[in-house]
């Protein structure tokens, strides 16, 4: 089976510092792959380079394409992007912004299809955002412009699911409600996702496969439980970690306070997320 996402050797700098060098990494359809790492990794570099925002060099092809042999309507129809902050226009409605989304399939000069906005309604009821077709995305709460975003990234009806830090200024409920409707997404679909999180729980919890950059060089990669361990964890992040599993497979990073304990809400916090997330088995 071709990969959703294939680098081999990504290597990018900016200004002439070395960025990104010799990054190997894999995506196969229906998969999700989590970036993590410290800040000035190059997550976000990484994210951009298999977008084609980045220029790099070594070897980024999407579904067996280059992305240096893509157009950019090509580009976008291959893998849908969710920035940590998007331009949003002023006063623009949900519906008109989910409805860039189509962007890719809509000539130039041309008006979009009775085709193209059927599928944008039909993405906004899957997001159960049908009720805020005509509101302003300046009106909408954190949670609902989050979704408001997915959904003009589903729109594209690309096979690459690009999220970078999807979650970032989100309450508790509202990033495990977000990853959730990703996570129903690409078992739906067979979508590939390739997401940078800095939260190392939700990365356990929701991908299949971690990738730990740092100094942006991977390195580990592989399962959760093999790649999150305090060593390594102290190690790249210099933070001392307890690693708390549980008997369904899932696991939770817990930061450590000098002295070797947790904060005082780290075990009502551990409670609270592992109950409402049950005990759905990890997938793989």
């Amino acid at each position: 089976m071709t990969a959703a996402v294939r680098c081999r050797g990504v290597a990018a700098a900016y200004n002439g510092v070395t960025v990104l060098d010799g990054v190997d990494l894999d995506v196969a359809p229906g998969e999700w792959v989590a970036v993590i790492g410290p800040n000035g990794a190059g997550k976000t570099t990484l994210l951009r380079a298999v977008t084609g925002l980045v220029a790099a060099s070594g070897t980024v092809e999407l579904q067996g394409r280059p992305v240096s042999s893509l157009r950019r309507r090509e580009l976008a129809a291959a893998a849908a992007l969710v920035p940590q902050t998007p331009v949003i226009p002023e006063g623009m409605t949900v519906f008109d912004y989910v409805l860039l989304g189509r962007t890719p399939y809509i000539p130039y000069w041309r008006s979009e299809t009775v085709g193209d906005v059927d599928r944008v309604r039909h993405v906004l009821e899957d997001l159960d955002l049908a009720g805020f077709a005509g509101r302003a995305m300046g009106s909408m709460s954190g949670g609902e412009r989050q979704r408001a975003i997915l959904a003009r990234a589903l729109a594209q009806d690309a096979a690459v699911l690009v999220l970078d830090e999807p979650t970032t200024g989100l309450d508790l409920g509202h990033q495990q409600h977000v990853l959730e409707l990703v996570d129903s997404m690409r078992h739906r679909h067979a979508l590939a996702v390739l997401s940078a999180l800095h939260d190392l729980t939700l990365a356990a919890q929701f991908a299949d496969s971690v990738v730990l950059l740092s100094g942006g060089t991977v390195v580990a990669s592989g399962r959760p439980d093999r790649v999150l361990t305090p060593q390594r964890l102290a190690a790249e992040f210099g933070s001392e970690v307890r690693v708390q599993r549980f008997g369904d497979g899932t696991m939770a990073i817990v930061p450590m306070r000098a002295g070797g304990r947790p904060g005082p809400e780290a075990g009502g916090a551990i409670s609270r997320w592992t109950r409402r997330r049950g005990t759905r088995p990890r997938r793989r």
